[in-house]
């Protein structure tokens, strides 16, 4: 639909030219499959920690006390070491241990990166790492436990500039261990090809 707005844009303005085509032709409009909006697209369990949330806020040169000292955290307020921002993007690679995982919703394959996949197999192109939206319910703290449970929030395409570019747009919501929300974060994959 071209003009369309998708959840991914909802209530911001931003109105892309959208295609929702039903054929595939190499030369034209590539078949987006929206029927996987809607569908897990995975489940994680992460384990904040003290020290890789100390790591990353010095590699983003913030020396902020609240990060790196727990009696200055609690005189700010916060429960524990806080995260930066955009911690909750990379917290599944020291966090997510294994042994402790819940069962994966998709069965081993998560149906965005089966898109992209297809996309790249038929047609080459880049994969690009688009948008990232954060929306904090809580600080992420040390000592969180949180489970994330992700789905397709939407699939969609758009030329521009001589590009095709096809949207997977993920959302992962957060929740702690009372299973209240701590952060909701979208993701946008996209797969841009010459037109």
């Amino acid at each position: 639909m071209a003009g369309a707005r998708g959840p991914a844009h909802a209530g911001r303005g931003i109105e892309p030219e959208r295609t929702r085509a039903n054929q595939s032709d190499p030369g034209g409009p590539v078949a987006v499959d929206t029927s996987i909006i809607g569908k897990p697209a995975g489940a994680r369990r992460v384990h904040v920690e003290r020290g890789p949330v100390e790591f990353f806020a010095t590699a983003l040169k913030d020396d902020n006390p609240v990060y790196h000292d727990a009696a200055v955290a609690a005189g700010a307020g916060f429960a524990g070491i806080p995260a930066p921002p955009t911690y909750s993007f990379v917290m599944g690679h020291p966090g997510a241990w294994p042994d402790d995982q819940p069962p994966d919703p998709t069965g081993g394959s998560h149906p965005g990166f089966a898109i992209i996949g297809g996309l790249m197999r038929e047609h080459g192109g880049l994969v690009l790492h688009g948008e990232q939206e954060f929306v904090y319910h809580r600080p992420i703290v040390a000592g969180d436990v949180l489970d994330g449970t992700s789905v397709i929030a939407d699939v969609y395409e758009k030329e521009a500039k001589g590009s095709i570019m096809v949207f997977v747009v993920t959302e992962t919501l957060w929740r702690d261990a009372a299973g209240d929300p701590v952060v909701t974060e979208r993701f946008n994959l996209i797969h841009r090809r010459k037109a």
